[in-house]
């Protein structure tokens, strides 16, 4: 029992805080960043892209099926506007607490009807099961993770909010932020103006163009989610 549960989160560990072999940061010698949403679409997904729109910036959305279902105007703003859409499952359960056949239907999920291009999966809380990467490679999907976490489900003004994301934020960086809170479209905004001040540019995963975990940058994602 013991050696199971080991394994179970030896898992997690390597697959969500070290990230190997999933989607991670971009190029650090261009300057451009990722802003990506997770948990939408909602109530608040219009404030966040009047916000972008106000920027001229596009982002990447992960986004739920049940969330998808609940806003389908909101879906559709979001694909007129030219961001890019993702899937973050159907449902927002960590890995580790579906069972197989669940999560096969959590990873096979995806809200474009299209199958061209890359179709990237970002699970919920990052969490990885054992089963978790086998499913991604059966079902065509890519797992993209994050280095910059905005923590917009604090209790922190926008501002403090701001300035500790963008002391992390690199070129290259995907920051995470969450389609819900009703701090993230002012953290947004602000954000947006300090990226313009620094001189990176906000765009799509897409055109980021992220690259694959690597053990050198494993071992750093892991020392610094237990350094912070």
């Amino acid at each position: 029992m013991g050696g199971c549960l080991g394994l179970l989160a030896l898992t997690d560990l390597l697959g969500r805080a070290a990230g190997l072999g999933a989607l991670g940061a971009g190029s650090r010698h261009a300057p451009r960043v990722a802003l990506t949403f997770d948990d939408g679409p909602g109530p608040r997904t219009p404030d966040l892209l009047a916000v972008l729109a106000g920027h001229g910036a596009h982002a990447t959305f992960f986004v739920t099926e049940p969330a998808c279902r609940a806003h389908p105007e909101e879906l559709r703003a979001l694909h007129a506007a030219g961001h890019q859409v993702e899937a973050h499952g159907r449902w927002h359960r960590h890995a580790l607490l579906l069972p197989p056949w669940q999560e096969w239907a959590q990873v096979a999920w995806h809200p474009r009807a299209d199958q061209s291009g890359p179709h990237l999966y970002r699970p919920p809380y990052g969490g990885h099961s054992p089963l978790t990467r086998l499913l991604a490679r059966l079902t065509g999907r890519q797992i993209a993770l994050w280095d910059v976490e905005s923590r917009d489900w604090t209790a922190l003004p926008a501002g403090e909010l701001a300035a500790q994301t963008l002391a992390r934020t690199r070129p290259g960086s995907v920051i995470l932020l969450h389609d819900g809170p009703q701090v993230t479209p002012e953290l947004l905004g602000a954000l947006l103006t300090g990226l313009r001040e620094r001189g990176l540019k906000p765009v799509t995963l897409n055109d980021l163009r992220p690259h694959r975990i690597g053990l050198r940058e494993g071992w750093t994602r892991l020392r610094g989610s237990y350094g912070r």
